[in-house]
């Protein structure tokens, strides 16, 4: 279990982050929703441990990592922009991490990652010859071969559309179930968040607003703030809200 317990930061005597406080179950998928500067991203870099919290602790597993370096957390994130290596090809960036720590994932279990990912046939291409989707997949590849104790995703549907996107979520999904990972992902969007997680946090100037199932948010938001975020800017139908998650309850404007 990941625990945060009243974490605040500030930047040039800003509050960023005021009194947060949740935790995250073993394999769960967490979404931090909230829009550009609400504390999401360095929500995100804290629990991954690039910047330290002014205060607060953080618990994993029972253990006080609050100063534990990045290094030495175990977890691992993929970026937006998916950092992959140029001068690498697929393959070639999904095996990187293992040229220092070859013992973590033996040839079989990269393989199974590869097929799971659906890369078998891209592991020559050069990056530049990947779609959007298939550089999603190389990246999260490249992280799981390391086996991280905690994945984390970084906008990672942004630049994707259409099929693409919910290949790739469906993709999340399966592998946070298969290898019981738990999985926390910042994004700005209500509805990959609400239809990809077990749990969502929505943020808002630092502070968590509501954190619950996406059922309890659809169904009984915590505050206007929260209708107007989620049902407002998606402009959700009551019949679409029904059809997802099966309640005759749900909050219409």
């Amino acid at each position: 279990m990941l625990e945060l317990k009243n974490i605040e930061k500030s930047f040039d005597n800003v509050n960023v982050l005021n009194h947060v406080d949740f935790s995250v179950e073993d394999g769960e998928i967490v979404s931090i929703l909230g829009s550009s500067g609400s504390g999401k991203t360095t929500l995100l870099n804290i629990i991954l441990g690039i910047i330290q919290p002014d205060c607060g602790e953080i618990y994993f597993d029972g253990h006080d990592i609050t100063e534990v370096s990045m290094e030495n957390r175990g977890f691992n994130i993929v970026f937006q922009d998916y950092a992959l290596f140029p001068n690498l090809n697929a393959y070639g960036n999904i095996v990187y991490g293992l040229k220092n720590k070859p013992d973590i994932s033996t040839p079989e279990e990269v393989q199974e990652l590869i097929e799971l990912l659906g890369l078998k046939e891209h592991l020559n291409k050069n990056i530049e010859q990947l779609s959007g989707g298939q550089k999603q997949r190389v990246a999260l590849a490249r992280t799981l071969v390391m086996k991280p104790k905690i994945l984390l995703l970084d906008e990672p549907l942004s630049a994707l559309d259409g099929v693409i996107k919910e290949s790739i979520k469906d993709k999340i999904k399966q592998i946070a179930k298969e290898y019981h990972l738990t999985t926390i992902i910042v994004t700005h969007d209500p509805e990959e968040a609400l239809s990809l997680s077990d749990k969502v946090m929505i943020i808002n100037g630092g502070t968590i607003l509501q954190y619950a199932k996406p059922s309890e948010i659809i169904n009984a938001p915590s505050d206007d703030f929260v209708t107007e975020f989620i049902l407002r800017q998606l402009e959700i139908k009551r019949n679409n809200i029904l059809a997802l998650f099966g309640s005759d309850k749900a909050v219409v404007v």
